[in-house]
């Protein structure tokens, strides 16, 4: 990244951390119905691969999935007015937390069955291959899931036919409560099986954007090159619990203030300031993040419920269930 990319990504990252924060005090509020999964301590994972990118390649998420619809176009006042069961949401009220999904920008989903969407992925990138579009798909996914059927049978058929995708963990260390090192019988849940299907599995700094944006970059040019997939393992940490239910007081404290110190954005910050950018700057693209949030939440609280006549649209491919009854 150059300074201009990186002080984007790093307003982005701020973005992204701001609307979280919103979401986590509207469902105080009672605002936010249901639970949430905030990406707080994330948000290097998905805008350095975004920034990795070509706008036409696919992406999954997890249900802890807001940071991806954000990196890939979504606007905040979309994923707030989603969250909070309004008409002007990202998925018009259908989707809520759980499914931020932006298809016009190939964000194809965020998926709460764990590893779910593994195979999905599988299946755009041997579309893109059929198709010869040099398009890539990258799934990112929990460490979770890792233990979970799917995982093992997308990376094997991945494999088997040299296909364009990525596999994307975000290794936060725990499996919702339980830490992912008590159930798994290697210290990398991803990146340790990858060479099992004959695959390249690599760890990297989930919390650095910069070292995010130039594995992804990498791993994209040798899967477009026809090399086949890749596994990569993005260590990084949650600043809430599992979700809004979940206080994380399991999680030893020495442990909690050891990542907060390793911030994505005050790594972030640390970079642009060894690049000679000014602090004017960043301060300038904190402040642009706090207005935009600060909008994006009135307008979300203010915009109208949905139209229950709409509940079966956008459903099936016809747009409606009149056909089958």
């Amino acid at each position: 990244m150059d300074t201009a990319e990186l002080l984007a990504s790093y307003e982005q990252m701020a973005l992204i951390r701001r609307t979280e924060k919103a979401a986590h005090d509207l469902f105080l509020q009672g605002l936010v119905k249901g639970t949430t999964h905030l990406a707080a301590g994330h948000e290097a994972i998905a805008v350095g691969a975004s920034a990795a990118l070509r706008d036409d390649d696919y992406v999954f998420a997890t249900y802890r999935g807001h940071h991806h619809a954000m990196a890939r176009g979504a606007t905040p006042e979309e994923c707030l007015a989603e969250l909070m069961s309004r008409a002007t949401g990202l998925c018009k009220a259908k989707g809520g937390s759980m499914h931020l999904t932006k298809a016009d920008a190939n964000m194809l989903g965020s998926y709460a069955i764990v590893g779910a969407h593994l195979p999905m992925a599988v299946g755009a990138a041997w579309s893109a291959r059929l198709r010869g579009t040099g398009q890539l798909a990258v799934a990112f996914f929990g460490d979770g899931a890792t233990n979970i059927g799917s995982f093992h049978e997308a990376l094997n058929l991945a494999a088997v036919w040299k296909l364009p995708v990525l596999f994307v963990c975000e290794n936060n260390q725990y499996m919702e409560y339980t830490p992912i090192a008590d159930v798994t019988a290697v210290p990398r849940p991803a990146a340790d099986r990858a060479p099992a299907y004959g695959i390249p599995g690599e760890v990297v700094d989930g919390n650095d954007v910069v070292s995010v944006q130039e594995a992804v970059a990498r791993l994209a040019r040798r899967a477009r090159a026809g090399d086949g997939p890749a596994v990569l393992e993005a260590e990084t940490y949650r600043h809430f619990g599992h979700s809004r239910a979940d206080p994380a007081t399991y999680r030893p404290a020495e442990e909690v203030e050891r990542w907060l110190k390793h911030d994505p954005l005050d790594i972030a910050r640390g970079r642009l300031t060894e690049a000679g950018v000014p602090e004017e700057a960043v301060t300038a693209a904190d402040e642009r993040a706090q207005t935009v949030v600060r909008q994006a939440i009135e307008a979300a609280k203010s915009a109208p419920p949905p139209d229950p006549r709409e509940a079966f649209t956008d459903v099936w491919a016809d747009g409606g269930a009149a056909w089958r009854t």
